[in-house]
Parts: C-alpha cells; sequence; structure tokens
C-alpha cells in the first residue's frame, strides 16, 4: 500500500459527524493563551499570529452570546507558568470578561483534576446536551490535543480552531529536530483522525 494515499479516519469508520460547530450552540474553551508562550524558554513559533486569532474569536463567541471559559496552567512560583507573575498571566487580549470563568490546571488535559467538567454542567452543557465544545490556544501537541482526547473520553463533542494555535519544535529522539510546523500539522491531524474537528480560521466557524 502507498505510504502516500490517506486512510480512511476513525470517525468514518464508526459514523461519527465530522461538520464544524456552530458558535452560537457551543462553549468556548480558551486553553493556556497565556504570556508564557509570547517569550523567553518557551516562545512558540506563530505564538502572536495565534494569540491574534484567539482575540478574534473571542470578540466573535461574545457577540455570538456565547458562554466563554479561560483555562490557565499553573506551574507553579519561579517557573514560565506562575500564574501570579506577568510571565504566566493570561495575555490581555484575551482578558476573562466579568463573569466568564477561569479554571486552573496542572495536566496537560484540562478535565483531570479541574473544575472544567462542572463548569461545563452548570452551563447546559453537560456530555450528551448537545453542546460543542470549541478549543483554541496552546500548546498544540500537548494541552489542546490532551483537552480535545479528554473531552471526546467524557463524550463531547470537541472542535480546534487552527489558526488559534501553535507549538514549537522539538528534538526527535534520534536527535534530529522536528520543526513546529510539521508538529503543528501532526497534533492537528491526529486529533481529526478520531478526538474532534479542526476549523483552519476563526472566519470558518459558522454562527
Amino acid at each position: 500500500m502507498s505510504t502516500n494515499q490517506p486512510s480512511t479516519t476513525l470517525r468514518d469508520v464508526i459514523g461519527l459527524d465530522s461538520r464544524p460547530p456552530r458558535l452560537n450552540d457551543s462553549i468556548l474553551i480558551l486553553i493556556d493563551v497565556q504570556n508564557t508562550y509570547r517569550t523567553g524558554v518557551m516562545a512558540l513559533e506563530g505564538a502572536e499570529e495565534a494569540v491574534a486569532a484567539a482575540a478574534r474569536l473571542l470578540e466573535r463567541a461574545r457577540a455570538a452570546g456565547t458562554p466563554v471559559i479561560h483555562v490557565i496552567n499553573d506551574g507553579g512560583e519561579n517557573t514560565p507558568y506562575d500564574i501570579r507573575a506577568h510571565i504566566g498571566a493570561l495575555s490581555d487580549e484575551v482578558a476573562p470578561a466579568e463573569g466568564e470563568t477561569v479554571v486552573v490546571k496542572q495536566f496537560p488535559n484540562s478535565f483531570h483534576a479541574t473544575e472544567l467538567e462542572k463548569t461545563l454542567t452548570g452551563l447546559g452543557a453537560a456530555p450528551g446536551s448537545g453542546k460543542d465544545l470549541i478549543l483554541a490556544g496552546f500548546m498544540t501537541h500537548m494541552c489542546v490535543n490532551y483537552t480535545s482526547q479528554g473531552a471526546f473520553n467524557l463524550g463531547y463533542r470537541p472542535s480546534v480552531v487552527a489558526e488559534a494555535t501553535a507549538t514549537r519544535a522539538l528534538t526527535c529522539p534520534d536527535g534530529s529536530v522536528l520543526p513546529a510546523a510539521t508538529l503543528q500539522t501532526a497534533a492537528l491531524t491526529g486529533i481529526t483522525d478520531l478526538f474532534g474537528t479542526v476549523v483552519p480560521t476563526v472566519d470558518a466557524l459558522p454562527v
């Protein structure tokens, strides 16, 4: 079999819906849009563009009356994820508005050991409610990926807005470097195989 021929996705095999979500029938979850990823040791390729896209997504969600949840990773004091310091704070462009919940996490899966599922249930978005989850933020291969898996495992239908995500180059086990763009594509493609859908841009989301 040629490796250049795409396989059928697991979503297609088991008959899952891959249509993009409607913004006004969804909950927006912004994951770790923190200053952590804009400067210093954890700076991501394309972070500034992704933050700008996340801000536009947030603006559209608010205009549509879509509930918004902000997730922030707390790595502790004196780390790039110190939420008590500017480096670990949520970026000003996506600062929570009054009434928008902030969920603090310490693991890649935003549902693990947090109040996220309880918060969603309180918003009328329990698993099976018909409410989709729209995800954006950082890093694509890590917290966005594992949060989409966590949502799927709980019975939600998550979607990721690609332009509002970003990641970084990593060293491969053989010592070579995997470019950020390649890892970005691989992470999003892995999500689309089973866990959720990927919408390329903010403007591609139907209202």
